[in-house]
């Protein structure tokens, strides 16, 4: 019938014989691109919902960490024989090795390649007994810290104490017979800029004060001890006018009890290492109360720090605790930028010596703006000549509890 419609079918004068049939495909060519975009798809989509793979394919590094085992007594006296044993003395006795050294087997995770490192080792096992405190970070003890649920925190150890370990260094004598001032530029850690300013233009005698926030506050603090610049950790406290001031997250409260604020206070204390006490930042309703500032004045006594009151409040009652805490202290004179002008900072600093004159120690407290940073530059370079001398706040707060 196909043959005969298609002769039927044909033009007059033409012929079908020899043509061939076209095969015809039941979808175009556009539907079958579509199609297969759409598997592409589907088969994406799956993988992203139901493969475990947090890193999204990259390179994996799997690190083990092997302790080496001890080696036997008797074992090492069977090593060496009778006759290899006068040799044995003779021979210089190699370093022994660092209880604490791993191996770390570094496995590239496009290649599989292995490499292993040893870590740790040269380290020293007697740092017990070590006159010199051995350094993590910059001049950080690890003797002098201890793991809470939040990170490392200080502590006392070996009869050694942070305020003492971290102190900067100073001639105390000098200090003890002539007028002295300390002065502690605070708020640094948010805003690197304004913070390492400080850190590189203020001589190390400066003593500075850094909050817990900020995007690495460890990594600048670090920074000013590597400038031998003596620092303090501000722990925020409750304002009058909290919440519509809000000094940050995790503030002490007048509110909580005091287990919740000492919890607060361990998450500030772990933000960075290597400080010779704490102030307030802020907290002129917190300072005042009696009842929430014993726990953390107990706190700072049990962990070796000194306490810095800002002087933001006539009624804080930090000084009577720390002194019945046997705390490290000193509260500022005068707040040097008040009023950050170039003028009213210079008038202030001249109170600041008219009062060390008069007292034998003086402390200021300033921000780190560019004019008080400026005009503290400035006038610091006076004081050898008026007779004064720039000291470390540790070395005031001692001045201040001999006197």
């Amino acid at each position: 019938m196909a043959e005969a419609a298609d002769e039927l079918s044909t033009p007059l004068g033409q012929t079908t014989v020899g043509k061939t049939r076209r095969l015809r495909l039941p979808f175009t060519a556009m539907q079958a691109v579509a199609v297969l975009l759409g598997l592409v798809l589907v088969v994406f989509v799956g993988v992203a919902l139901f493969n475990d793979n947090p890193l999204g394919g990259e390179p994996i590094a799997h690190i083990v960490l092997r302790k080496t085992p001890p080696v036997p007594a008797d074992a090492k006296q069977a090593a060496v024989s009778p006759a290899a044993e006068p040799a044995a003395k003779a021979a210089p006795k190699p370093p022994a090795a660092a209880s604490d050294a791993r191996t770390v087997t570094i496995i590239d995770g496009s290649s599989g390649k292995r490499q292993d490192v040893v870590i740790g080792a040269g380290a020293s096992t007697d740092t017990a007994d070590s006159d010199t405190p051995v350094s993590m970070m910059t001049g950080v003890d690890p003797r002098l810290l201890e793991k809470s649920r939040y990170g490392m925190i200080p502590v006392v150890a070996d009869g050694l104490k942070p305020f003492t370990v971290y102190a900067a260094d100073a001639d105390r004598a000098k200090a003890a017979r002539m007028p002295t001032v300390a002065i502690v530029v605070a708020g640094l850690g948010v805003g690197a800029a304004k913070t390492t300013e400080a850190i590189m233009k203020l001589p190390p005698a400066v003593t500075l004060a850094f909050t817990p926030y900020g995007s690495d506050p460890g990594k600048l603090a670090e920074r000013a001890r590597t400038q031998r610049h003596e620092i303090l950790l501000q722990i925020p406290m409750e304002p009058f006018d909290y919440p519509d001031n809000d000094p940050g997250p995790q503030t002490l409260l007048t509110t909580l009890n005091g287990e919740q604020n000492l919890d607060r206070f361990y998450w500030h204390l772990s933000r960075l290492q290597g400080y010779a006490g704490i102030a307030n930042f802020m907290g002129a309703r917190f300072v005042a109360s009696d009842p929430v500032m014993q726990p953390i004045i107990r706190e700072a006594a049990k962990r070796g720090l000194g306490y810095f009151d800002d002087g933001s409040t006539p009624r804080s009652v930090a000084q009577p605790l720390a002194t019945s805490q046997g705390v490290p202290f000193a509260k500022a004179d005068f707040a040097i930028d008040a009023v950050p002008t170039s003028a009213e900072i210079d008038r202030t600093l001249v109170k600041l010596e008219t009062l060390a004159k008069e007292r034998g120690t003086a402390v200021g407290v300033a921000s780190a703006l560019p004019v008080s940073i400026e005009r503290l530059g400035a006038w610091i370079k006076t004081l050898d000549s008026k007779g004064i001398v720039l000291v470390p706040l540790t070395t005031a707060m001692l001045k201040s509890k001999s006197s």
